[in-house]
């Protein structure tokens, strides 16, 4: 979207058009902009319109039914935070006493959404200008909420108390930026900012290395559904838990579970390792958020369960224990790795259709698939890991 595309959308006859548009279906979405412009519609507003149709079907994965209201860019959607999380960091900044946040790099608003509904003046600030503009229009409800198009390191932060930043992590082709020194605006010059507002949360890849934390930051991975969606540092009043690392897992009910080693008092400390146990009757996959954030081995301790292999991520137990940060599975088989053998066990058994899990090991699970040539009528889950230094096959089913 460019800013003739905006305009147009934001005329009466644009913004009425966004409102009588049916759910967006790609199937009929060809038929329906045809459709408009025989009515004698600006082509361009079809399109602009359409195109806002189809962002609004994707960004309800993240805003639910506000998608309906608001208007997308297809990088601030891709980097806009989820409702459910940015409600999380509103709650840090109201349970600190924040009064006036600063909002450096808000894309299209989403977390000065949550800030705002939670009654917090908002001083959000985007250096591109469309996007700028985009989030006006998304704040439009939220009178404490003001959007400024500037450049997030020269706004003046005098009249703020805490400051929350979203740093660009992509290139301009779309590319995802993994080196924090390659933000926009870098880590670094973030992390400067504490000078000025000591009470500053900031996100950062979710696979940044635990080295490149400051020690005095409380990192936080977050998932959501199981999918990894973000990481987090928060430093002073925002991080009551005190430096360290914990993982914060929001299950599809609306419950939040946050797993922390008290053992844990810096962002950078190594990971702890855990016990090596042999494969007992069932068998523990760790959340992303879990394992990013270095705690596999407390979730382990949780539930009476030790790692399958030094360095790899998987659990296993004599007893079934219900856990939100762990997804237990039955150990049905286990046997070491060739394919010949594999191939017959599971032919032997009539299976079509075989789920792949890896960790360890070099094997492609959709080439493994492709040489497995199944047929049959039934369903199977298998592991493939290392088990006492061979690489191994565990044959699970879900709990």
């Amino acid at each position: 979207m460019d800013a003739a595309a905006l305009s147009k959308l934001l005329s009466p006859e644009g913004w009425a058009l966004l409102g009588q548009l049916p759910p967006y279906e790609e199937s009929r979405a060809l038929a329906l902009a045809t459709g408009l412009r025989e009515r004698g519609l600006d082509p361009e507003l079809v399109a602009a319109a359409m195109t806002q149709s189809r962002l609004r079907a994707k960004g309800r994965a993240k805003f639910a039914e506000f998608a309906d209201g608001m208007l997308f860019t297809q990088a601030g959607l891709e980097q806009a935070t989820r409702l459910t999380v940015a409600a999380h960091h509103a709650g840090r900044y109201a349970a600190a006493g924040a009064t006036r946040v600063a909002d450096l790099g808000c894309g299209i608003g989403g977390d000065a959404m949550a800030m705002g509904a939670l009654g917090l003046a908002v001083l959000a600030v985007e250096r591109d200008e469309l996007t700028a503009a985009v989030a006006t229009v998304n704040l439009r409800h939220f009178p404490e909420v003001r959007v400024e198009h500037a450049d997030a390191l020269e706004v003046d932060l005098a009249s703020v108390d805490a400051v929350f930043a979203d740093p660009a992590r992509r290139t301009r082709g779309g590319r995802r930026v993994f080196d924090p020194s390659a933000y926009s605006p870098s880590l670094d010059e973030l992390l400067a900012l504490r000078k000025r507002v000591s009470a500053l949360g900031l996100k950062v890849a979710p696979g940044i290395q635990h080295s490149l934390l400051p020690a005095d930051a409380h990192a936080q991975w977050v998932s959501v559904a199981g999918e990894v969606v973000e990481a987090g540092l928060w430093f002073a009043g925002l991080a009551p838990e005190g430096p360290g690392r914990s993982a914060l897992v929001l299950t599809g009910d609306g419950a939040a579970h946050r797993l922390a080693d008290p053992a844990i008092t810096a962002a950078d400390a190594p990971v702890r390792t855990g016990e090596v146990h042999p494969l007992d009757r069932y068998l523990y996959e760790p959340d992303g958020a879990v394992i990013r954030a270095g705690l596999v081995a407390l979730a382990g301790e949780r539930v009476g369960a030790g790692l399958v292999a030094e360095s790899i991520a998987y659990l296993t137990g004599p007893r079934l224990e219900h856990s939100p940060f762990l997804t237990a599975y039955r150990v049905l088989d286990s046997f070491p790795f060739s394919l010949k053998p594999l191939r017959s066990y599971l032919r032997d058994r009539q299976v079509g259709e075989v789920t792949i899990k890896k960790r360890g090991t070099a094997v492609e699970p959709g080439q493994l698939r492709r040489q497995l040539s199944l047929t049959g009528p039934n369903r199977a889950t298998i592991v493939l890991t290392r088990l006492a230094g061979r690489q191994s096959v565990i044959v699970v089913e879900p709990v």
